[in-house]
């Protein structure tokens, strides 16, 4: 049996990349902030047939809360397989990089930068021991620097800075992270799921949940001789016309 733990899971993108991953064999830890929406999301799940799920309450914004999960997950497997940072938050609409304030860019970096580089290194021990330990962190073409940096592409008019920004600060921790663990068998890699239609874009998108989930467990699942310290985008970023995100 393979283990996967994935942050953010009890809706959307997250609960989808744990139903995939479950379908493919993983017992999978589907850790949420709340409890309660978590152990749903599960009975959700099982009640279509999937029963090798297990919610776990984790917020990557409280160490001791990932102390916590690392526990619980500790006590019932040595070997952690797959790790899928997916928990993120936008940040709201509402940015601007001349009038964001401090408190506006701290909420948003807590989870989505120092929530991924907690999660993950208290999940380092028992990534280790896996003999193709595979780490995935969600991302977005939003990061991009070579997209925004041209003003003149009508896919970068819109902006939400302090988002775009903590995805580009997750982006390097994840290269960073990839060339540390480079000589093993680690594969660590940001993955773009899509403008994906889900409570995070207001039920807009050009993807499914489905196909955002593929193209994360597709790097989730790689075999010895895939690709790591990559970011991957698969889809068109879309005008800001349609993109409230």
């Amino acid at each position: 049996m393979q283990y996967a733990l994935v942050t953010g899971a009890n809706k959307g993108i997250g609960r989808e990349v744990a139903k995939q991953l479950a379908q493919q064999g993983f017992f999978v830890f589907l850790a949420s902030r709340d409890p309660g929406s978590g152990q749903r999301a599960v009975q959700q799940l099982r009640a279509t047939g999937l029963l090798n799920l297990e919610a776990v309450q984790l917020d990557v914004t409280d160490p001791a809360s990932v102390r916590a999960a690392r526990a619980v997950i500790g006590a019932q497997t040595p070997v952690l397989d797959v790790l899928v940072n997916n928990a993120g938050i936008s940040g709201g609409t509402a940015q601007s990089a001349r009038t964001t304030t401090f408190e506006q860019y701290q909420a948003v970096f807590a989870t989505n930068v120092f929530g991924v580089a907690g999660v993950t290194q208290a999940f380092l021990d028992l990534l280790e021991q896996s003999s193709q330990p595979r780490i995935v962190n969600v991302s977005t073409a939003m990061a991009s620097l070579t997209l925004f940096a041209d003003f003149d592409n009508p896919s970068s008019a819109y902006r939400l800075p302090v988002y775009q920004a903590s995805k580009a600060a997750l982006n390097m921790y994840t290269l960073n992270l990839a060339h540390e663990l480079r000589n093993t068998p680690f594969k660590v890699n940001a993955v773009c799921p899509g403008y994906t239609q889900t409570d995070f874009t207001n039920h807009q998108g050009t993807s499914t949940v489905e196909d955002a989930g593929k193209r994360i467990v597709k790097y989730a699942v790689l075999d010895p001789d895939g690709p790591t310290g990559k970011y991957f985008s698969e889809v068109y970023f879309p005008a800001p016309a349609t993109c409230p995100w």
